[in-house]
């Protein structure tokens, strides 16, 4: 893992250089008139459709409230659907024969690729990425080295482990951001502004997991770019009364902002898209993701944070937001989301 993010980190300058370059543009009119999506009438055709939730991860709250509200969504278009909560010791719910499985899981077991790979071992279709898309998401380091080779900027970054401290320390000051390799929601996500706080925030972060990411704190706005199918939804630009868009920003403060009129040129929101899609596609993702950007106020260069393959889906959440600016209602985002499943599979 250290030698990958030293191969990564030695491609970083060209990579940001060349991405400006490498990335397809979308016209400005598109930006100025999102894409509409057309409401999704009750279907015709009624699928057995299990919706798996919950599991052993962190993030297993927010997981079961996705996974009630898109079970509603699809019970509402006439579907037959199950709810189930799932952990790798809990597979019941596999045994059921289904038109298809809708993973609304956060974080391990159900976003990294462990579950899809069980359902690819039983013949079960599912939504959403695969099983090594999804294990290359969840891992940041991996995923960063993605976005290096396939000219999508995303900021400095290094590995460290308890070994690697000192070493660390010679080559990084603060202000940086500290986050576990692979896990979601921002939990324990920090950015330490003094150097002097720089050792002991490290030792604990490594400690905690045997590893942590260090990466460079970018000052700006932060965005947020759902893909649909292969389109980009409308950005969401996220703003917090915090220092850091943690996981208390994410899912317990009131005063979080969300929005679409975005203080920025649309050139660089068109880049922005265009570089969402590049970043989908680079991880080999499928039907749906929301990828996470830092702008820097300066130059408003982007750069990428990472790709979530299944991201929040409750009324709340930002990749639902996104698809209802664009025209479609949540039970119509679930049913895209089907529909583009069942066409993926020749249904």
């Amino acid at each position: 893992m250290t030698r990958l993010a030293d191969q990564a980190a030695s491609r970083m300058v060209m990579s940001n250089t060349l991405a400006r370059q490498a990335a397809p543009r979308l016209p400005l009119r598109e930006l100025a008139a999102p894409p509409r999506f057309s409401e999704v009438p009750i279907v015709a055709r009624k699928l057995k459709i299990t919706v798996l939730s919950g599991g052993p991860s962190s993030e297993r709250q927010v997981s079961l409230k996705s996974g009630r509200a898109v079970a509603t969504a699809l019970q509402s278009l006439s579907h037959d659907v199950t709810l189930a909560d799932i952990a790798p010791d809990h597979l019941e719910a596999l045994d059921v024969p289904v038109d298809m499985v809708f993973i609304a899981l956060h974080g391990s077991f159900g976003e990294d690729g462990q579950l899809q790979r069980i359902l690819d071992d039983r013949g079960i279709t599912y939504c959403g990425s695969g099983a090594a898309s999804s294990q290359l998401a969840m891992n940041k380091v991996a995923a960063k080295a993605q976005f290096i080779h396939a000219g999508v900027p995303t900021p400095r970054f290094d590995v460290v482990g308890s070994d690697r401290v000192d070493r660390v320390l010679g080559h990084w000051s603060a202000p940086v951001v500290l986050k576990p390799i692979a896990e979601g929601s921002s939990v324990d996500c920090e950015l330490v502004r003094d150097s002097k706080d720089l050792r002991g925030a490290l030792v604990r972060l490594a400690g905690r997991y045997g590893q942590c990411l260090v990466e460079e704190y970018v000052r700006g706005p932060e965005l947020t770019v759902g893909v649909l199918g292969d389109e980009a939804l409308p950005p969401i630009q996220i703003r917090t009364k915090r220092e850091l868009y943690d996981y208390q920003a994410k899912y317990l403060d009131n005063d979080t902002e969300y929005l679409f009129d975005i203080d920025l040129p649309p050139e660089v929101l068109e880049n922005v898209c265009a570089l969402s899609v590049k970043a989908h596609r680079s991880l080999g993702c499928r039907d749906f993701s929301r990828v996470d950007w830092m702008i820097d106020g300066r130059t408003h260069q982007p750069y990428a944070l990472e790709v979530n393959t299944i991201p929040g889906f409750t009324d709340h959440s930002l990749l639902p937001k996104a698809a209802a600016r664009a025209g479609l209602s949540f039970a119509g985002l679930c049913q895209r989301i089907v529909e583009l499943t069942c066409r993926r599979m020749g249904g």
